[in-house]
């Protein structure tokens, strides 16, 4: 009877190892390439899969457009000196008497706080009476309080300050360093004037959203595009809301990438390469850089563009292939812009498993006792 060497018996066991390696189910992040494409319609499955070429970028490169419409780019801007009704004001008068009107024992200068413009435009100033406040400026109320009051007290003069109100008030809210009621007065009669005034953002000016509400109209706009645009820079009225966010989109990152998570939009425009370099880059020991997915519900009318397919009636799951090793895949992958809500799924090279399947055969275990521990044997 002829041996066989113990060499060959140790190569078939090992083949056989890995024969029983492969079928069973290694651990993995996820679907491979193939058993993704599976799951296309054309296969019986729920999904459109598209590999991504210059067409497909630029029909899918829709993006969120910010704006105001023309009735806040037309309004004019305000006379902000303007008191109007329901304006709160500030008033200090000094007398040039030791004894004077409404100078007290802490010395000759008078403050009056809190002075609200009533609803038919006059304020109450001790001595001087009901005077007409609304429709003038500061200045021309000083001047108005100066001439009632020099008739009972020599030389007086007088402050008038504006502060905040009912009357040409504007709130801010949210991401601003101040958050609170301001006057419309000169330098904030548009919506840079007031942010600054309440100390700017406290976001990334990048990522900052700001919503101007006005009655029952809202619009909102990039921080960063009302100094790029100063249509955009509109002027403001009385009771005017304005709201500052942080962009709330944001994507999610699964499979073989140095980071698995969801993860904020870190631009206002993000494409999938940028995407891929926010969570760390592919993994270059697993990594399969042809088998990069981004899956989304597509819209009605950018999916018949996709497809070329204009019967399609709804809303599409579509799953866009990237393969970073085409010959203008590094440029498709930065052409290529990642929307709100998408994942982004990196799949694994199949040399992936046949790696795990060798260290789990050359671990500190012996091969049938990986086998066992994988099986759960």
């Amino acid at each position: 009877m002829q041996c066989i060497p113990f060499r060959w018996v140790r190569g078939a066991s090992l083949v056989a190892l890995i024969g029983l390696l492969g079928a069973c189910q290694l651990p993995k992040s996820g679907p491979n390439k193939n058993e993704i494409l599976a799951g296309a319609v054309e296969n019986g499955g729920n999904a459109f899969v598209v590999e991504v070429d210059d067409r497909v970028a630029r029909a899918t490169s829709a993006v969120p457009q910010f704006g105001f419409s023309s009735a806040f780019t037309s309004a004019p801007s305000l006379t902000a000196d303007v008191v109007r009704p329901g304006d709160v004001l500030g008033l200090t008068v000094w007398e040039n008497v030791d004894d004077g009107l409404l100078s007290s024992d802490v010395g000759a200068a008078t403050t009056l706080e809190q002075v609200q413009v009533d609803n038919d435009g006059f304020i109450f100033v001790p001595y001087a009476g009901r005077v007409r406040a609304a429709g003038n400026t500061p200045e021309q109320l000083r001047q108005l309080i100066t001439q009632k009051l020099q008739d009972q007290t020599p030389d007086p003069q007088v402050e008038v300050r504006r502060t905040a109100g009912d009357g040409a008030t504007v709130s801010l809210t949210g991401n601003i360093g101040a958050p609170g009621l301001y006057p419309i007065e000169l330098p904030t009669r548009t919506l840079s004037g007031m942010l600054s005034e309440a100390g700017g953002v406290s976001v990334g000016a990048d990522i900052a959203l700001v919503t101007l509400i006005r009655g029952d109209q809202r619009g909102t706009v990039w921080y960063e595009d009302l100094f790029r645009n100063s249509k955009l820079d509109v002027a403001l009225r009385g009771g005017d809301r304005i709201l500052v966010e942080a962009d709330s989109r944001s994507y999610i990152a699964l499979g073989a990438t140095s980071g698995q998570s969801r993860v904020a939009f870190d631009t206002q425009d993000l494409s999938a390469l940028e995407a891929l370099a926010q969570v760390g880059g592919l993994l270059s020991l697993s990594s399969d850089p042809t088998g990069i997915f981004v899956l989304r519900d597509e819209r009605q009318d950018i999916a018949r563009k996709v497809m070329n397919r204009p019967s399609l009636q709804g809303d599409q799951r579509m799953i866009y292939l990237l393969n970073l090793t085409a010959p203008n895949g590094l440029f498709l992958a930065r052409d290529f812009v990642i929307r709100d809500g998408d994942t982004i799924y990196v799949t694994e090279a199949p040399y992936a498993q046949w790696t795990k399947s060798i260290s789990l055969i050359s671990g500190g275990l012996t091969p049938l006792a990986n086998v066992a521990t994988l099986t759960g044997n």
